[in-house]
Parts: structure tokens; sequence; C-alpha cells
């Protein structure tokens, strides 16, 4: 298949950053020159190693003794404002409340007690109402001939989605606020918010807190076929601590939030973008539009290619070697997927989309090893579906503004477009 986006090489000329927006609009030139010539590399704008090889970051990953997740979120939440953002959170939100990126042994008993929410035969019975989600947004927009991606799609969708199956009221919630609620929960781990960003994110982060309270009460009392139940109700046999407390609730309700919604959005956003800038791609996969095993592989090599998170992080626990630098210990690490997904030592014209790729299953989309993402299975669906409606319903998908002028948020733990101006027209049967 036609190749996606350049494989160009950055050159390097020392203070490079992450920051950057027009590293940030295209970073992959970017991450190929570190791979080459820096490959685990200081970003002096955020202060923050980012190691860019696939053996790196697998390696990484999967020791959990030398690098730490727990620290690697917590370590550098809310970018240098945490006592003021906490006693905020205290005062107004019912308690300060960390995300739950543990270690073990913690992470094994709060694993236990999640996962249930995403078992096979409950993603299974979520794909009709999928359809049917996806359905009813392309027919509000399919003879218009013309949408955002982002607002009229990718976050309409996995908005819906997820807070139907957390139990929330879709009707009182609505995109808009799941939007806010996003974007003010990434900002404390995307590392490049503001003392004014960090005091208005953290009143909508109370507002958060006090709503999801308010379901896991009610939950408690008429438990419903939902995840907020499953999640309240959880319960281990064999564990000194069988049930999750009230904090880990809520953080646990606010990340299925959060991770169901922004990162899944972007995907689809992702697959929107792709579906506009290949030509002849849309009419290649509509004949299989059915074959749910060739569109799970085109699925995978999508995500393979334009992972929604770029890089997630860790704090070296002692110093430590990695791909021939030495890095302290305290230091944070950003673990780049994109540039991992990128390495062609690994993947083979990394930039190309290859439906029969051999090993796309090797990819680090969704993370490796002990803490590989717990709703992998649901995200895959959802995107999986999405395609299939999409190309079901619509034909002749382009860009409505050149592709130099999309523009992504800034940060660095996900890469999502800001809007995707789209037209096109309903397919004809």
């Amino acid at each position: 298949m036609a190749t996606v986006t350049t494989s160009d090489v950055m050159e390097l000329k020392g203070g490079e950053t992450r920051l950057d927006p027009i590293i940030r609009n295209n970073p992959f030139p970017f991450y190929r020159a570190l791979r080459e010539k820096n490959p685990v590399y200081h970003d002096p704008g955020i202060d923050v190693y980012l190691v860019t090889r696939y053996e790196d970051a697998k390696a990484v990953l999967h020791d959990d003794v030398n690098f730490s997740l727990e620290h690697g979120y917590q370590d550098r939440y809310a970018n240098g404002h945490l006592e003021e953002f906490a006693a905020i959170m205290e005062r107004d939100g019912g308690g300060f409340i960390r995300d739950l990126t543990l270690d073990p042994p913690a992470h094994t008993r709060l694993r236990r007690l999640t996962e249930k929410a995403f078992t096979a035969h409950r993603v299974k019975d979520l794909e009709p109402r999928i359809h049917q989600i996806v359905a009813d947004l392309i027919e509000r927009v399919a003879d218009r001939g013309e949408c955002d991606g982002v607002a009229d799609i990718g976050g309409p969708l996995t908005a819906q989605f997820i807070c139907e199956q957390l139990g929330f009221d879709w009707s009182e919630v609505g995109t808009e606020q799941v939007a806010i609620w996003t974007k003010a929960v990434l900002d404390q781990i995307g590392r490049m918010q503001t003392r004014e960003q960090m005091l208005e994110n953290a009143q909508v982060m109370c507002g958060l807190q006090n709503y999801i309270r308010r379901y896991i009460d009610a939950r408690e009392k008429e438990p419903r076929e939902d995840m907020i139940s499953d999640i309240v109700h959880a319960e281990l046999q064999d564990a000194e601590n069988p049930k999750l407390s009230r904090y880990e609730q809520i953080s646990t309700i606010r990340g299925f939030l959060i991770a169901g919604n922004d990162t899944t959005a972007t995907a689809i956003t992702n697959l929107l973008l792709v579906l506009a800038t290949q030509p002849g791609l849309m009419d290649e996969l509509y004949p299989k539009v059915d074959d749910n095993r060739l569109m799970t592989r085109f699925v995978e090599e999508l995500l393979r290619l334009l992972p929604p998170v770029h890089g997630l992080f860790r704090t070296a626990m002692k110093d430590v070697e990695i791909g021939g630098t030495q890095v302290p210990k305290g230091a944070q690490l950003c673990i780049l997927y994109a540039s991992a997904n990128d390495d062609d030592t690994h993947f083979p014209h990394p930039r190309e989309l290859d439906i029969d790729r051999p090993n796309v299953g090797t990819s680090l989309t969704f993370g490796s090893g002990i803490h590989k993402c717990v709703g992998l299975s649901l995200a895959r669906m959802e995107i999986k579906v999405a395609a299939q409606e999409i190309i079901r319903r619509l034909d002749k998908i382009e860009l409505a503004v050149p592709v130099e002028e999309l523009d992504y948020l800034p940060t660095l733990a996900s890469q999502s477009l800001a809007s995707l101006p789209l037209k096109f027209r309903r397919r004809q049967a």
C-alpha cells in the first residue's frame, strides 16, 4: 500500500524539544533522527529522557524493578504545581486522588479487580451498540458532504459509548463536557501546562470527581449492568483488601472515562486521516468490509502506524544504562511507543500501511508487559466497527485543508488532532 507519511530524517543541531510546534505536528522525522543518532535523548524542554528504539522501549516496559510506572506518573504530576493542585482537590473535589498507576504488588490486586469489566463476552455483547452509535453519527453528516472528523465523529462516538458503558446519563453529560474533563486530566500528565491552566483544570477535575462520587453512591445501593457497578462491587476472595476503596473506585472510573474517550477518539480520527490521505484505500477495503479478520488486521496496522498514545512515563529507580546512554537515578523517561512502532529494524518500511505485515501484532501501541492496556480488546473492537460503518456509508473522503495545516494538541503523552476538516460524499449502494 502507499506511503502514509514521509520518513525524512530531521537534522539535529542540538537542543531540540518535543515542545517545538514543528516537531509536535510531525514528530516522525525527529524520532527517526534520534533512533539513528541519540536513541535515549534528554529533551531539555521537558527534562525527560526519550526512549526511541523498539528493543530499548520494550526492555524498559518489561523491567518493573529498575523503571517504575508509579513514580513515572506521580513524580511529575501536575507539572510542578502539585502542592497547590492537591490543596484545591482536597478543598473542592472530595480529596486529592491520584491516578492508579501502580507498581507490583499493588498493581496485581488492582488489575484483578478491574479487568472483569473487559471480558471477551462483554466486549462481544457491546459490538451491536457500537455499530448503532457510529451509524447514527455518520447519517447525521453523510448528506452534508463535509464535517470535522474530531468534533462530529471521533469525539462524539467515543464519549457517548464510554459514558453509556460506565453508566453515566449521556443526556446530562454530552460530548463537550467529556472533552473538558479529558483535557483537564490529561494536562496533569502531559507535562506542558502552566500554573494558570493548572488552576482551571483543578476546578474541572473537582467537578468530575464529585460527579463520579454521585454515581458510586447510587450503584452501591442499586447495582446495574454497567462498569461503575462492576467496579463498586468487584471483590477478591483471597486478598487482604478484597474491595476497592472509595478513592480507588473514583480513580479507576476516572481513568476508564479518559482512556476510553481520548485514546479511542484519537485512533478513530487517525483512521479518518488515513482514509482521507490514501487514494484508493477505501475502494480497496469496501468489498471486504464485512471480513472481520481483514478489518481487524487493518486496524492493528493503523494503530501501529499512528498510535494515539505516543509515549508514557517511567522513573529510573537507580543509575542505569539504556541503549548505550547513562540515565541517572530519579530521571524521568518517556517510552515513545510511536517511535518504537516506527523502528525499521523491527518493522521494515515502517511508514507504509501494510495490512499483511507479518509482525504487526508485536507493536507497542497498547504497551507491553504487566501494564499492557486493560481495555485493548474493547478499543480494537470499537475502532474496527467505526472503520466498517464509515467505509460502508461514506465515499471519496478527502481533507478539506492542506495536510500541512493540521494542528496537534500540545501534549507529549498523546498525539491528538485539534480538528480534522473533511469532505466526502454518501456512498451509493
